[in-house]
């Protein structure tokens, strides 16, 4: 053989040689990691705080399953909530109580949102320096948007009177918020319709003055107002400034608007 190929055989084994080394070999396994020591979490401080068992709606008298005791973190209580450990008869003292606003389930319950038994329901939801003044309705809803007023909507007052062949309808009052319907205070149970003889409406000294005096000589009706335009601040039209204080006049079956 040829020296030439001699020398090519000899180093084709060699690097044979040298890769069944290479693989052969195994790697150095990875240093294992320095076990890290966890510390727990310190624990929260709770207290007991008085809650709602379940959702309470405004004017239900409470009564025992009607409230809980639940853990509450001591950083999330502010003043005004009943503790049980500064409390221990806080549930008892609330029983019998009449809700002044609704409550949802498990919101804490503060004193200043009931009513204690005794007191006057009617007088605790009205705002200050305002009256509750009832007025008369027809049961049939012809002058209370056909019966869908419900506590709480926003309503125009508007009085009408007929003098002989002179009928006149005049906007007493607007943007006035309804207390209560009958003996309704608040729309339950996904109630629509409501129809009573009487809605009580909030209203200032000097509305209820007008109010009572417009009842004596004529017939007041209530117009419900959109929920959007109840205390709008926006800018009164020039239409509606053209017609404030205005009236229309009904004679012989043609109505006009004149200054009061």
């Amino acid at each position: 053989m040829k020296p030439a190929r001699l020398a090519v055989l000899g180093i084709a084994i060699l690097a044979g040689c040298g890769a069944a080394l290479l693989m052969s070999g195994e790697e150095k396994p990875p240093e294992p990691l320095a076990a890290v020591k966890v510390e727990p979490a310190p624990p929260v401080p709770m207290s007991e705080v008085l809650v709602a068992a379940a959702e309470l709606p405004m004017g239900q008298t409470l009564k025992p399953q009607d409230l809980r005791w639940i853990p509450w973190p001591e950083q999330a209580i502010s003043s005004g909530l009943i503790e049980r450990r500064t409390a221990p008869k806080g549930l008892e003292e609330a029983v019998g109580s009449i809700v002044r606003t609704g409550f949802s389930a498990n919101e804490p319950i503060r004193p200043e949102r009931l009513v204690k038994a005794g007191s006057g329901f009617m007088s605790a939801i009205l705002p200050p320096g305002m009256r509750a003044v009832a007025i008369t309705t027809d049961t049939r809803g012809s002058n209370s948007a056909g019966g869908f007023i419900l506590p709480n909507d926003h309503v125009d007052v508007i009085k009408t009177s007929n003098e002989g062949a002179e009928q006149f309808a005049e906007t007493l009052l607007t943007d006035v918020r309804v207390l209560a319907v009958g003996q309704i205070v608040q729309d339950k149970g996904g109630t629509n319709v409501v129809t009573a003889e009487t809605a009580t409406l909030a209203l200032t000294p000097s509305q209820a003055e007008t109010v009572t005096l417009a009842q004596k000589v004529g017939q007041l009706s209530l117009v419900l107002r959109s929920i959007q335009d109840s205390n709008r601040t926006a800018s009164v039209s020039e239409e509606d400034v053209a017609t404030e204080g205005a009236m229309t006049v009904v004679r012989f079956g043609v109505s006009k608007q004149q200054r009061r």
